[in-house]
């Protein structure tokens, strides 16, 4: 007798723990939600690779830094590419699902961001500061995030292949955009520079999104979630921090219950978008 309805694996680690953020209890709502509408099993990372064959589609929600899980990711990337699997997010993203590299790829192509480089003779392009961000190029959640006065960044980075510096920018404060394949959905920002994860709701302009879409332009993610992070310059300029087109938390406590029934109808249309191509 076949499934009356799709049946979707839902990637997550419910034990994940991150500073500031309860990624179990977004997850936790989220299949609540879609399980009105499809048949959802939850499965840790590690073990997607070997449950793909049971599922019309995989949904990669908080699955923690892939670092954690190399290996099993390398291999569930694997998996679904030899027999076709639809997978939200779809697994051709640019950004954070392939490391920091599109940090430099954007510096180098003038995009509005953070300015990046990854070796010690190129510190010279880097604007002047008293400060720098000396972080790993695959790193995640501030993990091996380091700040160093200028006179110690070129021996903070010496001859490493796995580090990114950065000027740190004193920032009036940061600010997410949210989307769902190419459609806006929300934007918050952290008014207290040191009180990251402190979310309110912030009314995007039109030249706020039109920076953010550039990049989801520019990732040709077509079916995912994505979350463009920026900082607001001392100039008023916005400047890219992060392009997170793998997992991102979405901080959906942070909304009113309207704002979070619209997001849920949008990832169930994205979904049945995806099933049905």
């Amino acid at each position: 007798m076949p499934f009356a309805r799709p049946r979707i694996l839902y990637v997550t680690d419910l034990a994940y723990r991150a500073r500031g953020r309860r990624y179990c209890d977004e997850d936790i709502f989220l299949t609540s939600r879609l399980r009105e509408e499809f048949d959802l099993a939850l499965c840790h990372p590690r073990d997607a690779a070997a449950l793909l064959d049971g599922f019309d589609a995989v949904v990669v929600r908080n699955s923690g830094p892939v670092r954690e899980y190399k290996a099993a990711y390398d291999a569930f990337r694997e998996r679904a590419a030899e027999r076709g699997t639809r997978v939200y997010n779809q697994l051709t993203g640019r950004a954070d699902m392939l490391g920091k590299q599109y940090l430099l790829d954007l510096t180098a192509a003038g995009f509005p961001v953070v300015p990046t480089v990854d070796r010690a003779e190129d510190l010279h392009l880097l604007p002047a500061a008293d400060e720098y961000v000396v972080k790993p190029r695959l790193g995640a959640d501030s993990a091996g995030l380091r700040i160093v006065p200028a006179a110690g960044v070129a021996e903070a980075l010496g001859d490493a292949a796995d580090l990114l510096v950065q000027p740190r920018v004193d920032f009036a404060y940061e600010v997410s955009f949210y989307f769902v394949d190419h459609d806006y959905q929300y934007a918050l920002h952290a008014p207290h520079p040191d009180r990251r994860w402190q979310l309110e709701p912030y009314d995007a302009t039109v030249a706020d999104l039109h920076f953010a879409r550039r990049f989801i332009e520019w990732n040709g993610v077509d079916h995912g979630i994505q979350r463009v992070d920026a900082c607001r310059a001392p100039d008023g300029e916005l400047l890219l921090v992060e392009l997170e087109d793998l997992n991102p938390y979405l901080s959906l406590d942070a909304l009113d219950e309207p704002a979070r029934d619209a997001f849920v109808t949008a990832v169930r249309t994205a979904l049945r978008r995806l099933l049905a191509g």
